[in-house]
């Protein structure tokens, strides 16, 4: 229905004010996020799942989405994108109003202080480790504690599970606390401009 009657909508946000929204360029950090190596343990898990099987769960899209739009500050389109290439199931008018709708572009849009902290969804979402485990299998021998945010683990822990940061398993990206301020603080300049 989105897609007839508003058939820029996979291309332009359809949400006007958006179209002055202040996204960062980033190459180097969207080839991390989609090779799966942000250092996030949950996103890169997504990522990786989908670049093996063309597939991934709906929680984790919002997730990855998320944190490509709202951490990364990466413009939705470069997320739409790559999901259109790589998803087994992609759609057109599913893919552009989804990503619209986590990025808050969309109709019926996500909230825009809806930032995923990736920590907090990987330990709801993966109690147990057994996702990230198989998709993130440089982190199979960290402690359940840590799994979610290996770079919180002391350095015997580390040693132990094989895990070097910066060498077999990414430092993050970003902080997620500055990164969360980062987008709040680039949303909020579109109230500005009404």
């Amino acid at each position: 229905h989105l897609l007839y009657h508003f058939p820029t909508i996979a291309t332009e946000p359809f949400k006007a004010q958006f179209g002055q929204f202040p996204w960062a360029g980033g190459a180097a950090a969207l080839r991390a996020w989609q090779r799966g190596h942000t250092g996030y343990p949950i996103v890169d898990a997504g990522m990786r799942e989908l670049w093996v099987t063309g597939f991934m769960h709906n929680r984790i899209r919002m997730v990855v989405a998320s944190f490509l739009t709202k951490h990364l500050l990466l413009h939705w389109r470069a997320g739409a994108r790559w999901f259109q290439d790589t998803l087994v199931d992609a759609d057109l008018a599913n893919n552009s109003c989804g990503w619209q709708w986590v990025a808050g572009s969309g109709a019926d849009a996500s909230p825009y202080f809806r930032i995923f902290n990736p920590v907090t969804q990987g330990e709801r979402f993966d109690e147990e480790g057994r996702y990230i485990r198989r998709w993130v299998p440089e982190l199979a021998l960290l402690p359940d504690r840590y799994l979610n945010q290996p770079w919180e683990a002391p350095p015997a822990v580390l040693a132990i599970a094989g895990v070097r940061l910066g060498e077999n398993y990414p430092h993050p990206l970003v902080d997620h606390r500055s990164a969360r301020e980062s987008a709040l603080a680039a949303y909020g300049s579109l109230r500005e401009r009404k």
